[in-house]
């Protein structure tokens, strides 16, 4: 008998995700597939207020609670899921009052866990590198949800103020080696707006967006930029958070990678190209992005 067999009815289930963006936005297949296993359950995720609107909206989940073990501790979950690892997480997880208390095997430490989940190849049973999206969802397959195909994150907009053709750009990334030229991805907008597709930057509140000013910025909330995703025709950018979100409302997307492993964190259910670089993010050309980005439109009219 699994431990999503001897959950009571209506058994409330804590999910520890604090960050970061794109780790959030791939924990939400996981979670659709716990409710579809179990539509009774009560979901409760627990997370830092910058990323809480990832999962807001979201029917699957019916509470977004304070990343304190106390918050955890008042509602009372009879299975705590930690899937961040990290201290502060294994702290909340070993006060969560929960009966079962889960976590991966490979976590630094365990002692907070009585449920220690093997590797996503071993549950799998496969010898492949997985798909970050695949990994989460193993833990809950390990737990007692059937093994089935993973699939694409959810995110829900409240709002979509942009009703033109539109394609989203996202020129920053959380480190130098893996951000394209400024200058790079402002000449690819002039291309969009040749094929009459409007090109809006998104940007963080820090980011300097000087570079890009001739056209649409959106310095604003996860909010308003998951609406501004929501009906997006393209995204074009870094490896990032905000390529996991498009990928989420099914945007074609091409995505830079240098650093880090496509397999892993490329764009998960959704049409899309992968540029992969080992000698530096700084040696793709325009010409290769516009040749994928003509592959996707391609795709899209074909499929339209």
């Amino acid at each position: 008998m699994t431990v999503l067999d001897k959950l009571p009815e209506r058994a409330r289930v804590a999910i520890i995700r604090l960050r970061s963006l794109g780790d959030c936005v791939l924990t939400t297949p996981a979670i659709a597939l716990l409710k579809e296993a179990r539509p009774d359950l009560e979901i409760g995720v627990v997370v830092e207020d910058r990323f809480a609107e990832v999962f807001a909206g979201n029917p699957a989940i019916a509470q977004i609670i304070e990343p304190t073990w106390q918050a955890l501790r008042r509602w009372k979950p009879a299975l705590c899921v930690n899937l961040h690892g990290g201290t502060r997480s294994q702290v909340m997880t070993a006060l969560s009052g929960a009966r079962w208390r889960a976590g991966f095997a490979h976590h630094s430490t365990t002692l907070a866990y009585n449920i220690r989940i093997p590797r996503a190849q071993r549950i799998l049973g496969v010898h492949r590198r997985v798909h970050t999206a695949e990994h989460l969802a193993s833990a809950f397959f390990a737990l007692g949800v059937p093994i089935k195909a993973v699939p694409r994150a959810q995110l829900f907009a409240r709002e979509t103020p942009l009703s033109d053709k539109h394609a989203v750009l996202h020129p920053f990334a959380s480190a130098p080696e893996k951000q394209w030229a400024a200058e790079r991805f402002t000449e690819v907008a002039r291309y969009l707006q040749l094929w009459n597709i409007t090109p809006v930057f998104l940007a963080g509140p820090n980011d300097d967006t000087a570079p890009f000013a001739p056209h649409a910025v959106l310095k604003g909330s996860l909010e308003q930029v998951k609406g501004v995703l929501a009906n997006a025709a393209l995204f074009i950018g870094n490896d990032s958070g905000p390529a996991h979100m498009a990928a989420a409302f099914g945007v074609p997307s091409l995505v830079l990678f240098s650093t880090s492993d496509a397999a892993i964190w490329g764009p998960w259910q959704t049409e899309s190209e992968v540029i992969v670089t080992r000698d530096g993010i700084d040696k793709v050309s325009v010409s290769r992005v516009i040749a994928a980005l003509e592959r996707l439109l391609t795709f899209t009219e074909a499929h339209a």
